[in-house]
């Protein structure tokens, strides 16, 4: 998807600087030059919850909010147009997509992050047309985490936060060996690679015990306006 290497290292700086300058807002650093890395999202007050539990959320699983870093957030954009993704997007849904503030996220995961299948479908509805764009911005799968992901077309949500599944919302093993017969790939991914699944794959961190990198990525949800999940837990943006 991104071939230039200059552009992927400007990325994954990015990210670096994107997670630095939100632990210094968060130790109450003045705002300075860095401040295009890390400026929060600020919704319309109908939207304040929504933006209040899930950046939390993002934050403490090894995330930052595209929408919280304005210069990523033009950065990413810039090379998905570059790509072709906008009409490429646009085409599959049938009209213009959106982003969603919540699903669109920096990542920077350690080979110790917590992992759990999911299907995205069990928490945005499956009443939506989605596609996510996860982007690799380094060699992930072998030294660092990947992808993990039932290979096969779903078209359903499974069963849900049973069989030791982490929240309600995620999948047991179990449920996973049955729905997948064997159809579990972890594919190994080049920087600048990118995995397009819809919000019925079923998915996960890839890892492995021998990991010793960190792996990083973007994740970016678009959404058919039309059939968008509840603006009260998915906050809109234009793309």
């Amino acid at each position: 998807l991104v071939p230039d290497q200059t552009r992927l290292g400007d990325l994954r700086s990015g990210v670096d600087r994107a997670f630095d300058a939100r632990e210094r807002a968060g130790a109450g650093a003045e705002r300075g030059d860095d401040d295009p890395w890390y400026w929060q999202f600020e919704p319309e007050p109908e939207y304040e919850l929504a933006v209040g539990f899930g950046r939390q959320f993002v934050n403490a699983g090894s995330g930052v909010w595209l929408a919280d870093s304005p210069r990523m957030l033009f950065e990413l954009t810039e090379a998905f147009e570059a790509a072709g993704l906008r009409d490429l997007i646009g085409d599959y849904l049938g009209e213009r997509p959106a982003i969603s503030v919540n699903k669109g996220t920096l990542r920077r995961a350690a080979p110790d992050v917590a992992s759990g299948w999911h299907q995205d479908g069990a928490f945005l509805g499956d009443g939506i047309r989605s596609i996510n764009v996860w982007l690799a911005l380094n060699d992930c799968g072998r030294d660092a985490p990947g992808m993990e992901i039932v290979a096969r077309r779903l078209d359903r949500i499974v069963e849900t936060g049973t069989h030791g599944a982490q929240f309600e919302w995620s999948v047991g093993q179990a449920v996973v060996d049955e729905v997948a017969s064997e159809a579990i790939a972890m594919p190994e991914f080049k920087a600048g690679d990118a995995l397009l699944f819809d919000h019925f794959n079923l998915h996960r961190t890839g890892l492995d015990p021998s990991m010793t990198e960190t792996r990083y990525a973007t994740e970016t949800w678009f959404f058919a306006p039309s059939a968008y999940p509840d603006p009260n837990d998915q906050v809109p943006l234009a793309f």
